[in-house]
């Protein structure tokens, strides 16, 4: 690719999804197949095309969908209408791994190879086994596709036509076997007429004979379970977050707010946005994230900012391995984040959000999509929303599959339309956020918790938990237990009272916390508080919630390898101690597993050289948590020895 624009012409069906998102061109300096006289005279497009960079994204998305890879005819095509360099184009295309800038075949099915997913590299060569060479299915091995609680996971992808959305009742017992419905024969543009249609398919579990079954067929492929089944104590009482998933219709708005639902926005409208922001803060509120940062002072810090406009932005990214929490919210009460983010909007002084989802949820994507359609039609987003004078609405920006991109400033590039790397600080983001403004960032879980602060009060939402991490948290179990799912438990809540709910095993070796980021801790050790403090004195983190059980039979050093492994692949490459760092630490973890002795002593000293030079010396959070898996395992675990 180049910085000019090359002689490479799109297909029709590339030509067709561009402008479905786009809209025709206008002039043959945005691609039109004919130069008209005006044409001749001025040059069209300029800085009103440049504007609409952050449209680059969606664009490879409308691609890829519809033809299921970016050639570079296609490409040029699209980074002509939006007047963007095509060496820049291609740039952001080859940074996502769900995107393909080479021929590959219309229907991929995506296997997770990551912790939770035990045995997934052996079911990828299974069902690649199964279809053969000539079956025009891509069996690609993919890191944690969020469905740690049905592990092993599955997500195939069929390229084609959209079709009309289908929004079926979950709790009526259909279920949501598709992200898209075919539409009818003869539906001009809606895979009438033996088109191709665009389908996505989750199988979780997956065996090799069911994946290469939905792999060949996906529109038939079996309905995923209710959300609910995600939630082991769906149903009980004193639950905040997770309370209306399994008991409310996540299609229907009125049942959303039979069941409570927009009670905390009413309230903001009514005690106006500084009290907002005043309870969020008197409620002690931190990010859900990880980074344990005082959901008020961003949210006050970003209102005072006398730059405009100010965005929200919600990180619903979540790829760290282990996790998906998120993913349930959204699936299972996605009214609840809608009403969150104008809450947070209003607080901010911001009049758009953007949602930023990770590319590997399509009923999530579904469901929020539906939900935001609904919450327009009925006047809880838009110009006017219930009639208050404040005006807010939602875009939805689909990832497309790079860890990197939960990181805010990296997130933030991603939706402008650029590589997602992260940016430097200072400037922070409620001073200089998204398109250069100032911006609220929090995630899914942080956000929810807005909802019961308003309805319930500051004061009573502080007395849950203890005194410096207050309120419910949500925790990701996994692996070697009897009920994975999601559970909602108090801060202060021993990781021993998690796991006996969730069913530990008797043979328990370790204990993952944090996820891949995170760090491993000892049966002996399981009466640690789940707090952020208190994770923090035992030597380890909290993270974003996540708990991976695993027992006596479980390989210690193929999970740590692949933990490097995953850091490798999604480290962006910008800065030189996470982009070399990671590489030199997986080829020290593979000559670990063949050497003994004095041999294995000195790479474990070089994995600590590297570890403390990633740590210290990374831009991100990425390369500055990469090592402590590694060294936690080494440390605390004795592995190696």
């Amino acid at each position: 690719m180049d910085l000019h624009f090359g002689d490479s012409k799109p297909t029709d069906e590339e030509r067709a999804a561009v402008d479905a998102l786009l809209g025709p061109p206008e002039s043959a300096w945005e691609g039109a197949d004919d130069r008209s006289d005006a044409d001749l005279r001025w040059a069209r497009g300029g800085r009103a095309a440049r504007e609409r960079r952050h449209e680059l994204l969606p664009g490879l998305h409308a691609l890829n969908d519809r033809v299921g890879w970016v050639s570079e005819g296609g490409l040029d095509y699209l980074c002509r209408r939006l007047m963007v360099p095509p060496a820049e184009g291609y740039g952001v295309a080859t940074f996502y791994s769900m995107f393909a800038v080479r021929p590959r075949a219309a229907t991929v099915v995506r296997v997770c190879t990551d912790l939770a997913c035990g045995g997934g590299a052996e079911l990828c060569g299974e069902v690649k086994a199964r279809l053969g060479p000539t079956s025009g299915v891509a069996v690609e091995e993919s890191p944690c596709l969020g469905l740690c609680e049905r592990a092993p996971a599955a997500l195939v992808v069929r390229a084609g036509v959209p079709a009309r959305p289908a929004f079926e009742d979950e709790l009526g017992g259909a279920g949501d076997q598709r992200q898209l419905q075919a539409a009818e024969p003869g539906d001009p543009g809606r895979g009438g007429s033996g088109e191709r249609t665009y389908v996505t398919a989750t199988v979780a579990p997956a065996a090799p004979d069911t994946l290469a079954q939905a792999a060949l067929a996906p529109e038939e492929a079996p309905a995923e379970p209710p959300a609910a089944l995600a939630v082991p104590q769906a149903g009980q009482d004193g639950l905040l977050l997770l309370s209306r998933i399994g008991a409310v219709d996540p299609t229907s708005l009125d049942d959303y707010r039979v069941h409570g639902g927009y009670t905390a926005l009413r309230t903001a409208f009514a005690i106006g946005p500084a009290a907002v922001i005043r309870e969020v803060t008197d409620s002690g509120l931190v990010g859900r994230g990880g980074a344990a940062f005082p959901t008020g002072r961003k949210w006050q810090a970003t209102a005072s900012q006398p730059d405009h406009p100010h965005y929200l932005v919600c990180n619903a990214d979540e790829s760290e391995p282990g996790t998906f929490k998120d993913r349930v919210i959204m699936e299972g009460d996605p009214y609840a984040l809608i009403e969150a983010m104008t809450i947070a909007g209003y607080a901010t002084g911001a009049h758009l959000g953007y949602l930023y989802l990770r590319g590997e949820y399509p009923r999530a994507l579904q469901r929020l999509e539906h939900a935001i359609t609904q919450a327009r039609a009925r006047g809880f987003l838009g110009d006017d929303i219930l009639g208050q004078g404040y005006a807010f609405d939602i875009e939805i920006r689909r990832g497309a599959g790079a860890y990197i991109c939960g990181e805010e400033t990296a997130l933030f590039n991603s939706i402008e339309g650029y590589r997602g790397e992260p940016r430097s600080k200072p400037p922070f983001p409620v001073e200089k956020g998204l398109f250069g403004k100032p911006t609220a960032e929090n995630n899914v879980e942080t956000l929810v918790n807005v909802l019961p602060i308003l309805t319930m009060g500051a004061p009573a939402y502080a007395a849950i938990g203890t005194e410096r991490s207050t309120g419910p948290k949500l925790f990701c179990v996994s692996g070697s237990v009897e009920r994975p799912g999601i559970y909602e438990l108090p801060f202060g809540a021993t990781l021993r009272e998690l796991l006996a709910l969730s069913g530990m095993p008797d043979n328990l070796r370790a204990v993952l916390l944090g996820g891949a980021a995170g760090g491993f801790v000892r049966p002996d050790e399981l009466d640690i508080p789940l707090t952020f403090e208190g994770t923090r004195e035992a030597g380890t983190t909290l993270g974003s919630g996540v708990v991976l059980a695993l027992d006596d039979t479980v390989p210690l050093p193929r999970v740590l390898l692949r933990i490097a492994e995953f850091f490798r692949d999604e480290s962006c490459g910008q800065c030189v101690p996470c982009r070399v760092g990671t590489v030199r630490q997986e080829e020290a973890l593979h000559r670990i597993v063949e050497r003994t002795g004095a041999e294995a002593a000195g790479d474990i000293a070089l994995l600590r050289e590297v570890g403390r030079t990633m740590r210290d010396a990374s831009i991100c959070g990425l390369g500055q948590t990469a090592w402590n898996a590694v060294e936690s395992a080494i440390d605390r675990l004795g592995a190696y020895k």
